[in-house]
């Protein structure tokens, strides 16, 4: 049963995704039954939060084991006795899990009202107190040291500083006030800082405000999975195309032991500062962040031998992350989606354009791992369709640690390849909540299974590009190739078929095979 609503669209995005989940493939192998009941469930789930935090420990700094027994005791310490464990994970070995415990649906609510903004809302239902910046309106005479009740506004239809708001808004727990209203709202401006501590929230989840920030970085189970599936290796050159804010940036570093080259790029100056302090904190050196644009690191001269940041020359890299700008629709909680259909449609050629730059940077015989914190198909399995049908010279391949579902039908993908994808999907999670006496009758693994489900909405794919790829061409359509350009027979521009040097039509493609020299 549902806390709060199902997630709201604008309608266009709705009906849009209405026919994705709804699509022939997928109710020719589910039923249009069961399809229905799976998008619905999807809609339930995005609008909560997920049932786990999950953390990565920084073993480049200490054990799993040292900082899960610290990381217990601070919990202890918030909870103010109510013991939550805290999990490793058997097949992720750098994280660890904690249950949330909610929705606690018999909480008091107070006189005094806070409104926040809809991502501090969020923020707060996965454990955070409420900072200044967040605050929307108080009531009016609120003073420090109240008792308040805390509200999402998430439509986001409240006016900065109002003394009362009638609009939609979403219970989030109690709190205490640190400061008074006439100190949020000052005229000499914003102040930054808690202004409320929680203390009752929905959703009983650890604060991580300052806490083990060495050993600890706070990511969800799917972040950390996607850095494991590219599987660096000390020595090697890594690419992070769109890196921001770090934490797989970071974790790439400590999986190669902080011996190599990681290079993480992102558009954004502020996020480039964020990616560069990360690795500081975590004491990783072998980071290099620039402020660049990955649709243009593709160096189309012979740069200096000095040069050490973008654009790059082809065939770079060894092994390439392209965790590319997306809708974002599987983040959760959300409870209201307030993309347009043209932002939501604006990133797929975006995302290609950016794929097309990685493969070019890609070294023959490297890994390249596409992922996307979406559940659309048109920048899921949709990309990859189109990515095996452009690039012949890649390869799916199938992904270690596998922990989500296959991929989504509806893109004219095969089964076998379907089961190469990792598609995180949190419909699929069987429970919706978790209260105190459930987590103690819960064995672990159980508990850890739930974990792996019950998460935010994400997809990987892993393709490796292969090595010496050429292409054989039937002796009696050689002369058909007189002109470099277009194909004699229809007229088609040639393409680059080889990902490298060979240029062939795709009215010839149809009658060439590739093999691997």
């Amino acid at each position: 049963m549902s806390f709060f609503p199902k997630i709201s669209f604008h309608r266009e995005v709705e009906e849009y995704l209405t026919k994705v989940f709804r699509n022939n493939e997928l109710i020719t192998a589910l039923g249009a039954k069961e399809a229905e009941s799976k998008y619905q469930s999807l809609l339930s789930h995005l609008s909560h939060p997920p049932a786990f935090t999950t953390v990565r420990v920084n073993t480049h700094l200490s054990s799993v084991k040292h900082v899960k027994k610290m990381l217990f005791e601070e919990i202890q310490k918030q909870f103010k006795g109510i013991c939550v464990p805290v999990l490793e994970h058997p097949e992720l070995r750098d994280i660890l899990v904690i249950p949330a415990i909610g929705p606690r649906q018999d909480l008091k609510k107070h006189e005094s009202e806070v409104i926040v903004g809809a991502q501090c809302g969020y923020a707060v239902l996965r454990g955070a107190h409420v900072y200044v910046p967040g605050i929307i309106s108080t009531s009016k005479f609120m003073k420090a040291g109240d008792l308040v009740s805390v509200y999402s506004d998430i439509e986001g239809k409240c006016k900065r500083g109002a003394k009362e708001f009638e609009g939609v808004k979403v219970f989030l727990g109690n709190g205490i006030s640190e400061l008074s209203r006439s100190e949020i709202f000052s005229s000499h401006g914003p102040m930054n800082g808690m202004g409320i501590r929680m203390i009752e929230p929905v959703y009983l989840s650890p604060s991580f405000d300052n806490v083990l920030p060495s050993h600890l970085f706070l990511q969800n189970l799917p972040s950390v999975v996607v850095s494991h599936v590219l599987n660096p290796q000390p020595g090697e050159r890594i690419l992070d195309m769109c890196a921001a804010p770090g934490g797989k940036t970071t974790h790439l570093a400590t999986l190669m032991r902080d011996q190599g080259e990681v290079i993480a790029m992102d558009k954004i100056a502020n996020k480039v500062k964020k990616i560069k302090q990360n690795a500081e904190l975590l004491q990783l050196n072998c980071i290099k962040a620039f402020c660049y644009d990955g649709t243009k690191a593709l160096s189309v001269e012979k740069r200096e031998d000095e040069q050490e940041g973008p654009p790059f020359l082809p065939e770079s890299f060894d092994r390439i992350l392209l965790d590319a700008p997306c809708s974002g629709m599987g983040q959760r909680p959300t409870m209201s989606y307030s993309s347009t259909l043209k932002e939501v449609m604006s990133y797929q050629p975006l995302q290609r354009k950016l794929f097309t730059v990685a493969v070019k940077l890609l070294k023959p015989g490297g890994v390249l791992v596409y992922s996307t914190c979406t559940i659309t198909l048109s920048e899921n399995e949709e990309q990859v369709t189109w990515a095996l049908e452009t690039f012949p010279c890649l390869q799916l391949q199938r992904q270690e640690p596998h922990i989500g579902g296959e991929g989504m039908r509806g893109a004219g993908l095969a089964l076998d390849q379907l089961k190469l994808l990792q598609r995180f999907d949190p419909s699929a999670a069987t429970v919706q909540g978790m209260d105190i006496k459930a987590l103690q009758d819960s064995q672990e693994d159980y508990l850890i299974s739930l974990a792996n489900k019950d998460c935010i909405g994400f997809f990987i794919a892993k393709f490796i590009k292969l090595n010496g790829l050429e292409t054989v061409i039937p002796t009696s359509f050689q002369p058909l190739l007189k002109n470099p350009f277009f194909c004699d027979v229809c007229d088609s521009k040639l393409i680059d078929l080889s990902c490298s040097t060979t240029l062939m039509c795709t009215h010839l493609k149809r009658h060439t095979k590739k093999v691997n020299t």
